[in-house]
């Protein structure tokens, strides 16, 4: 009789035990998915004659979906549209937010002025080399026009047709900006393999369905309804599929490349009493990312003091300074971009990168 407490508790330990691991391991699992097929309802997207880009993106992503759910049963399949209705763009990042999605995938279809714009490409968000490509994404932007007279206020005063409203995204920072562009470069690589065989590579934009999404995003163009060879590409059932799978293919490798790399740690050339500091919650500058580990006393770091790198899954990110708020951070960026203008700030906690409220 003495024994059954005891018993008891031994019993409950064992039951909650794989209930413990299970939680620990879904810290580095992707559970959820965000697929997000582009436009719907009164909102079409681009048009070719009957060929509507709401079609092919939503028949995609619908595809992508049912082979993501048949070989990854444990993997949850959000769709921010299953149907042809209009979804908002603020909250399609809503509903990825709201569902602690691991990753979003959003699918659309391009158009251009000339003709002979041809090609398959993946946005991640960002202010790089977006001179090129605004007309793509003006496009993407302009659907909030849609969506009812008070889309500037949802939107903060953005107007998707001037050039002054897209200043306000180079504030914006992105803490899963590598992730992002490491699914987008394994896109890219699949698409090559694809019934377009044109390849415009990984770009950046400031694209509002990216803006708040808090995981790893991207926004993939399967080609052009304004170019006829793209259009007969794509308006085919049988590429359709194709495409779902490529994507599926570059979703599989993304996965088994962030469930395998997850030793993350942070590591500097500052002294050890900085580095305790710099267990806590802080904000660094990121100036740079490699594949490869590269020594901090490199002349690739032009002088910079108190660089170090966090380790991801697949690269180094590397960074300056260690600062308590954003607003020190952001006064100490406008000098560290002058020596490598694409830097931005990160916020770390533990050595490793979260959000920035």
């Amino acid at each position: 009789m003495p024994c059954k407490p005891l018993l008891i508790v031994l019993l409950l330990f064992l039951f909650s035990a794989p209930s413990l691991t299970s939680q620990e391991n879904s810290i580095v699992k992707i559970r959820k998915v965000v697929l997000d097929a582009g436009h719907g309802g009164r909102d079409p997207g681009a048009v070719n004659g009957k060929v509507l880009e709401k079609n092919i993106t939503l028949s995609v992503a619908l595809m992508l979906g049912d082979m993501i759910k048949k070989r990854y049963p444990e993997v949850e399949v959000i769709y921010t549209r299953n149907k042809d209705v209009l979804i908002p763009l603020d909250q399609r990042s809503e509903i990825a937010n709201k569902n602690k999605a691991d990753l979003f995938i959003s699918i659309h279809v391009n158009a251009a002025k000339a003709k002979s714009a041809s090609g398959s490409e993946t946005f991640v968000m960002g202010i790089g080399n977006t001179n090129s490509n605004m007309e793509a994404i003006k496009q993407e932007n302009s659907v909030i026009m849609l969506e009812g007279d008070d889309y500037k206020t949802r939107y903060e005063g953005f107007n998707p047709n001037d050039p002054e409203s897209y200043i306000i995204f180079s504030l914006l920072q992105n803490a899963y900006i590598e992730q992002s562009l490491i699914l987008a470069t394994l896109i890219q690589d699949q698409f090559k393999n694809g019934p377009i065989k044109v390849n415009r590579g990984v770009k950046q934009g400031p694209l509002l369905v990216l803006w708040k999404t808090t995981m790893p995003s991207i926004l993939t163009e399967l080609g052009f309804l304004s170019n006829t060879g793209d259009l007969n590409a794509m308006n085919n059932p049988a590429n359709q599929t194709k495409f779902a799978t490529l994507l599926f293919n570059a979703f599989e490798k993304y996965k088994e490349q962030y469930e395998n790399g997850t030793d993350t740690a942070l590591n500097s050339s500052l002294s050890s009493s900085e580095v305790s500091e710099a267990s806590d919650i802080h904000y660094r500058i990121q100036i740079m990312s490699s594949s490869k580990l590269i020594s901090l006393n490199s002349k690739e770091f032009k002088g910079l003091k108190g660089v170090g790198y966090i380790r991801s899954a697949t690269s180094y990110k590397y960074t300056a300074g260690n600062y308590s708020s954003i607003e020190e951070a952001k006064t100490e960026q406008e000098k560290i971009k002058k020596i490598f203008p694409q830097a931005f700030i990160i916020k770390v906690r533990d050595g490793i990168i979260i959000p920035i409220d």
